[in-house]
């Protein structure tokens, strides 16, 4: 709608846009960090994470457009799989919702906590895997329309976010355990390898990904 709708007034919506991803990206940094729920925890993750897709938005170009559809592809995919395990994660038949409910889950768990690991790591841009990728196709884009304090204060941003996704991996791998968790259900454990298996191959292979954001952004200009 931006784009092809309202071309002419490119420097107006850009200005909102702007506002919009500072704002989603602070809020979601900064409100996240006092959580101990994890289920409180990821809402305020995913504010931040639509305040990064901004980003490539408000540059308003192809490569902008191209950053946001690759964004918003491993984000849905990184969200499902962690969406997946704190469903699954069950203790005597009781939802595990608090972050110390994963004390000690490496030893109890070896497999579940490398996955949730893994799915932890990517979400804050840690370098080679696949939110790294994403995050600096949006914020290349802002370097080059321009809006470099737009791009600083998303890197900032991802800096403060990466504290409490590693806070929790400290509490599965150095913690003491809380207990065993039940086995995950079948639905679940297909939708957490399907998106551990995309983390891996993306960040192996993004060829195909990026070329259909390409084209697909293109398309728009």
């Amino acid at each position: 709608v931006s784009v092809t709708a309202f071309p002419g007034i490119k420097p107006q919506w850009q200005q909102i846009l702007v506002f919009l991803a500072i704002a989603s990206m602070v809020l979601g940094a900064f409100a996240a960090i006092g959580q101990t729920n994890i289920r409180r925890l990821m809402p305020y993750s995913s504010i931040g994470h639509m305040g990064f897709a901004l980003v490539g938005l408000a540059a308003g170009t192809a490569e902008g457009a191209q950053g946001v559809l690759v964004y918003i592809a491993t984000y849905v995919t990184m969200t499902l799989g962690t969406f997946a395990i704190i469903l699954a994660m069950r203790r005597n038949g009781e939802a595990v919702e608090n972050i110390s409910d994963f004390s000690g889950l490496a030893r109890t768990n070896p497999l579940l906590a490398f996955f949730i690991a893994m799915l932890l790591f990517s979400l804050p841009g840690v370098p080679l895997l696949t939110s790294f990728f994403a995050k600096f196709y949006v914020f290349m884009a802002a370097i080059n329309a321009g809006l470099f304090t737009l791009a600083v204060l998303g890197v900032l941003a991802s800096v403060v976010g990466a504290y409490y996704y590693l806070y929790v991996v400290k509490v599965m791998y150095f913690d003491e355990p809380a207990g065993a968790v039940q086995p995950m259900r079948t639905e679940l454990r297909t939708v957490l390898a399907f998106a551990g298996l995309f983390n891996i191959l993306y960040a192996v292979y993004p060829s195909p990904l990026v070329s259909v954001a390409s084209a697909a952004a293109r398309s728009l200009f």
